[in-house]
């Protein structure tokens, strides 16, 4: 009986020891998106990418991945406060996120000076990865910049859509709004197209027809909203009740399901620029886009698409880096020459800025249809 108890014994440590040797070592990675407030629909997309990117790693990966979601609700402060918990209660090892740049921009100082590799998804505005003129090391970024797609969407009308004139409402206080109506300002110029009104309006605004009535003067042929798809929306509708014509173009900020919910009439026949279309024809897309819908009913958006590059850019260089450590991961980062992703390949410049395509979409009852993809 005393042979068989040993026996028993032994096993058990055996067995204890061995699992104990092949148990992966833990790495926690965080996720700060706007799961509530005014572009919930963005975070809701995210969240379900992320957590879409830790399971297909999960199954070959060289670690186990815990993860930790916060929400910023498109807030800076609660960003902030988001990120200083992450790092210093949840001490995470990344940091994915945030999608919007008025929250990006602050927690990419935090994440910096704490040496916690960041990789936003979506975040556009060059102030993410630039402060005063000076790279932020531990930050990158899954998507082309504001300064190219600004670009992008004016060389569209001018050259596609022929147009001459047109105006640009903005919301002043978002670094994301401002910063593209400044680019698509500077490019349509330069391409001799007439800028007739460039007004600003608040957050919180809701009525815009002192706006609309000042532009409707010089009938703009274009009417460029850079903002997102709530406020989008309801601009929109009003400028269609106030029966402009022109053809109305904005940012990636338009893509959700809510724009064409809210919008309704007003918004379709209208473009805009984005990083990825879903009727994209590739095995890497076509897999993602499957599987999403399969588990949410839902077809992911340009936020949940970038998110899950975002993610898998980091869960990859973890692979490769000699130690989960801030400094190791920044290394094999910074060498990231092509990862083939969800919304096309990607390379990092010396900013820690995607290198990659942008696409124009035009909004239609269906939803978006693809019209053209324009390279950096």
């Amino acid at each position: 009986m005393k042979k068989m108890v040993f026996a028993v014994a032994l096993l058990v440590i055996l067995i204890v020891s061995v699992s104990g040797t092949s148990a992966k070592e833990t790495v926690k990675l965080g996720l700060i998106a706007p799961l509530t407030g005014d572009v919930k629909t963005f975070g809701e997309s995210s969240k379900n990418a992320f957590l879409m990117a830790v399971e297909d790693y999960s199954k070959s990966g060289k670690y186990r991945i815990q993860t930790f979601i916060a929400d910023d609700r498109n807030d800076a402060t609660e960003g902030t406060n988001a990120a200083l918990k992450l790092i210093t209660q949840d001490t995470v090892s990344g940091i994915i996120g945030p999608l919007t740049s008025k929250v990006a921009i602050p927690v990419s100082e935090l994440a910096d000076k704490n040496k916690i590799p960041m990789i936003t998804g979506t975040a556009t505005n060059p102030k993410v990865t630039i402060f005063n003129n000076k790279r932020k090391p531990y930050v990158f970024r899954a998507c082309f910049i504001d300064s190219f797609q600004g670009t992008v969407g004016a060389n569209f009308s001018l050259k596609d859509l022929k147009a001459k004139t047109a105006a640009v409402l903005y919301d002043v206080g978002n670094d994301y709004s401002k910063g593209l109506a400044e680019f698509f300002k500077s490019t349509f110029e330069k391409g001799k197209g007439q800028i007739i009104g460039f007004e600003s309006y608040q957050k919180d605004d809701v009525d815009f027809s002192a706006l609309i009535t000042k532009i409707a003067q010089g009938k703009p042929e274009i009417i460029y909203l850079p903002d997102y798809y709530n406020k989008v929306a309801l601009i929109a509708k009003q400028i269609r009740e106030k029966g402009l014509k022109g053809v109305m173009i904005g940012g990636d900020g338009w893509d959700s399901p809510d724009l064409i919910k809210v919008g309704g009439s007003a918004i379709l026949g209208n473009y805009f620029t984005n990083h990825y279309s879903t009727e994209r024809k590739d095995k890497i897309a076509g897999a993602f886009i499957d599987k999403y819908r399969q588990k949410h009913g839902l077809v992911p958006d340009s936020f949940g698409a970038l998110t899950y590059d975002a993610t898998m850019i980091f869960l990859q260089s973890l692979d490769k880096a000699p130690k989960p450590t801030g400094e190791e991961l920044v290394k094999v980062l910074k060498g990231l020459k092509i990862y083939k992703g969800v919304t096309g390949s990607i390379s990092f410049d010396a900013n820690g800025d995607a290198v990659k395509s942008a696409v124009i979409l035009k909004v239609e009852k269906e939803g978006t249809k693809y019209i053209t993809t324009v390279n950096p």
